[in-house]
């Protein structure tokens, strides 16, 4: 007898996460239909409409939710994608803007105040950058095409200057000298061309990313795991459930990754700079942890960073963010 509830759940495509969505580890109790979609798609009809049970989602977005009544969803402790922002920094090349605090009394554009890369790059500005969040204009508006909208509903701190742009895009205010700078996670589409009109604000972003670790502990996690609160509360157990299998999804990718009998990462000694970063990053929690204590420094960060910047609608704790079923587990 065939007693699996149905949920349905989307996510990029992530080598960790590639083996739930193939079926090959299957969450006890539950049978999954994987939607497969970039990630702008994936969050903006989720945090619009919730059309499926299980969303990877951006982690700020996520904290934005929880943070007011009520929050139609719920997650777990899950973080599929992670990565410093201290690259997301675009200027032109012929501008006066040679370091973060040349910044100061000028206009940055952003593609979404409550996006998560520009909250870490913004809470890298205002604690190590020299620039605090009041001693800029920030201007939102498509990076490569206008008409980009802010998804969440802000809750923007006294003195910050924020300004929506609907009929240009940030990159073509860039290059017109409207904007110093501007934030992108993706990089825009003329830099990925070649315009030699703009340029990186940190060309040697992996030094200043790995001193940036190095001092503060933080390696920042961009997107977490929701559930759908009504699914959860009539199935509590699927959070446990879920992240059980998405832990062991996470642990055979890492397999992959640094097995010496055959090379399945297509790069030289990919396994041993694997090793080796990890090693350097998480410490003595295994490859890439997820759970809130292990990752504590980040979280805390973060929800100071939304905190400050009013993506949030009060300050959270970290407990606060995830299903209690999915941050306990049994010992025998």
């Amino acid at each position: 007898m065939h007693n699996d509830i149905h949920l349905t759940m989307a996510t990029w495509d992530y080598d960790h996460v590639r083996d739930i969505a193939s079926g090959m580890v299957k969450p006890k109790g539950i049978e999954l239909t994987h939607l497969q979609m970039e990630v702008e798609e994936i969050f903006y009809r989720f945090a619009k409409s919730f059309e499926w049970d299980v969303s990877e989602l951006s982690f700020a977005k996520y904290c934005s939710i929880m943070s007011q009544d009520n929050p139609p969803i719920t997650g777990i402790p899950v973080f599929i994608s992670r990565v410093f922002r201290h690259s997301a920094f675009y200027i032109r090349s012929d501008g006066s803007i040679k370091e973060s605090g040349d910044l100061k009394g000028k206009r940055i554009g952003i593609p979404e105040w409550s996006q998560t890369a520009t909250v870490y790059a913004r809470g890298w500005l205002h604690h190590q950058g020299g620039v605090k969040l009041d001693e800029v204009e920030w201007v939102q508006a498509g990076v490569n095409k206008p008409g980009r909208v802010e998804m969440a509903k802000l809750n923007l701190p006294a003195g910050v200057k924020y300004t929506q742009v609907a009929d240009k895009s940030l990159a073509e205010m860039l290059l017109a000298g409207e904007i110093d700078c501007m934030i992108s996670a993706h990089p825009p589409h003329e830099f990925e061309a070649g315009n030699a009109g703009m340029t990186r604000l940190m060309p040697d972003f992996r030094e200043v990313e790995e001193s940036y670790f190095e001092e503060t502990g933080i390696y920042p996690i961009m997107h977490t795991v929701a559930i759908k609160r009504d699914v959860y509360e009539e199935y509590p157990w699927i959070a446990r459930n879920l992240m059980t299998a998405f832990e062991e999804a996470r642990d055979r990718s890492v397999e992959r990754m640094t097995s010496v009998t055959a090379s399945q990462i297509p790069v030289p000694w990919g396994y041993v700079n694997a090793e080796r970063t990890a090693s350097k990053i998480f410490g003595d929690n295994g490859v890439w942890p997820y759970g809130i204590e292990a990752n504590r420094t980040t979280i805390e960060a973060f929800l100071q960073y939304c905190d400050e910047q009013g993506v949030t609608h009060r300050k959270l704790k970290p407990e606060e963010l995830y299903a209690p079923e999915a941050t306990t587990e049994f010992v025998i």
